[in-house]
């Protein structure tokens, strides 16, 4: 508990103090705008704590938009603002940035400005740019033919991901002409009102192939009995600990997140499992691998890493899980975990992507 306060509370502020510091140096104004500029700042990363504290539901839809937005985009450009001046602060202690720059400065001012505007353009523009990863496996277990299947992770609809950016997601899904889309949680992000007022099962029945998913731990923030509620009316099997054979040969065991303190095992549900047939795990947070491999799952899916969405969160994420992003082999267990093709928050993408998995699978 005293981490989890350090690292959302403490690190934060030190964050607001460094970065209103070297602000009201650099900027070449009167004090009483350096003030104002400021507090503009620090309301802007207030909303943050408001939009969580407080929910959003009280407000019109294109209001919580925009509060969803500005608070949730602020704690990364804090991250990127902090970077940004230890990195001159660090030249300016070996004599390569004139205290000049730094100190009622036009041209520091306008220089920071226009970098934190390009890394945020570039990383929205680039969040837009949905990346297609194809994934062959072959297996000595009997297929009457090759399965096709698209796999995705992380939706996080709602307030920032639109029923219009959902209905680009599902048409790229329907041209791929999978035989199923499996789906490893988070579909809804922080609240089920933006999603009910915009009719997003609708979109989701537009998919032309059955769904499965299993649930992930925003489904659970966002109310679990309302997100299953919306998941079952939107024409997907939900599988909470649960097991299910297809006609294609493929079984399916789909895990409830482990917010459920009480979820089963995964040797619990391979005991109820038919191993024979190729088997896939959904399990939306990648913790403890080594479980799959010990229960002779052929093939995991994950998500809720996101790959950290911006670096250097990704590197950090690395000394987390054992497997942050991409594929991975324990022995005969393989195990893919995605980046998502939604996001949390701020809808930025720098030095990671979103992605949607095509996955193939052969007999040998």
């Amino acid at each position: 508990m005293k981490i989890w306060f350090f690292v959302f509370m403490v690190l934060p502020l030190l964050g607001c103090f460094y970065i209103g510091w070297h602000v009201w140096r650099i900027l070449p104004l009167a004090n009483v705008y350096k003030i104002i500029i400021i507090v503009m700042m620090l309301a802007c990363f207030g909303l943050l704590f408001h939009n969580f504290s407080f929910g959003l539901e009280r407000y019109p839809l294109p209001v919580a938009r925009v509060l969803y937005a500005i608070g949730t985009s602020s704690i990364f450009v804090m991250l990127y603002l902090v970077m940004l001046f230890l990195v001159l602060d660090l030249g300016h202690l070996f004599h390569l940035v004139p205290s000049s720059f730094l100190r009622h400065s036009a041209v520091g001012s306008l220089s920071i400005v226009g970098i934190m505007l390009a890394l945020f353009v570039y990383g929205n523009i680039h969040y837009y740019n949905k990346v297609r990863q194809p994934l062959d496996i072959t297996t000595d277990k009997s297929l009457d033919k090759p399965v096709k299947m698209v796999l995705i992770s992380d939706l996080h609809l709602g307030y920032h991901n639109t029923r219009t950016d959902f209905e680009k997601w599902v048409e790229m899904i329907n041209k791929e002409h999978a035989d199923m889309v499996l789906i490893a949680g988070d579909i809804v992000d922080i609240s089920l009102k933006p999603i009910l007022e915009e009719n997003m099962a609708e979109v989701f029945r537009q998919l032309n192939a059955p769904v499965y998913a299993c649930l992930g731990n925003h489904d659970y923030y966002a109310g679990e009995p309302k997100s299953e509620q919306f998941i079952r009316e939107s024409g997907i099997r939900l599988l909470r600990d649960t097991c299910v054979t297809l006609p294609n040969g493929i079984t399916l065991i789909g895990r409830d997140d482990r917010t459920n303190m009480r979820r089963k095992s995964l040797s619990q549900l391979t005991k109820e499992a038919d191993l024979s047939h190729f088997t896939i795990l959904l399990d939306h947070q990648p913790y403890h691998l080594e479980e799959a491999q010990q229960c002779g799952i052929d093939f995991q899916f994950s998500g809720h890493t996101h790959n950290g969405q911006v670096w250097p969160i990704s590197w950090i994420e690395k000394f987390m899980y054992e497997d942050v992003f991409g594929l991975l082999q324990k022995g005969k267990t393989q195990y893919y975990v995605s980046s998502g093709i939604g996001i949390w928050g701020g809808k930025f993408r720098i030095g990671t992507h979103s992605e949607y998995v095509v996955l193939s699978v052969h007999s040998l």
